[in-house]
């Protein structure tokens, strides 16, 4: 993997924390509806190329993004003083 590559997955995932963060009951009830009604992945063309090409294999750095973006707020709280 290249690293232009890794810092985009990590990009990704650290702005899918802070909106995560956000709207983190809403989007859990969402998901959870989606899996109980069978549509947690709709055949999307873009989203399964996406998918298959870049997130496969690299989702512990998606999740390290993911995290440093639910607590962005608390890191630069300590950073800062």
């Amino acid at each position: 993997m290249s690293l232009l590559t890794a810092l985009v997955v990590f990009v990704v995932g650290l702005l899918s924390g802070i909106v995560v963060r956000w709207v983190a009951g809403l989007a859990a009830l969402v998901a959870l509806l989606l899996v109980i009604f069978g549509v947690a992945a709709p055949d999307i063309g873009l989203v399964n190329f996406v998918i298959e090409r870049y997130y496969q294999g690299n989702e512990l750095l998606f999740l390290a993004g993911l995290l440093f973006g639910l607590d962005a707020e608390r890191t630069r709280e300590v950073v800062e003083g």
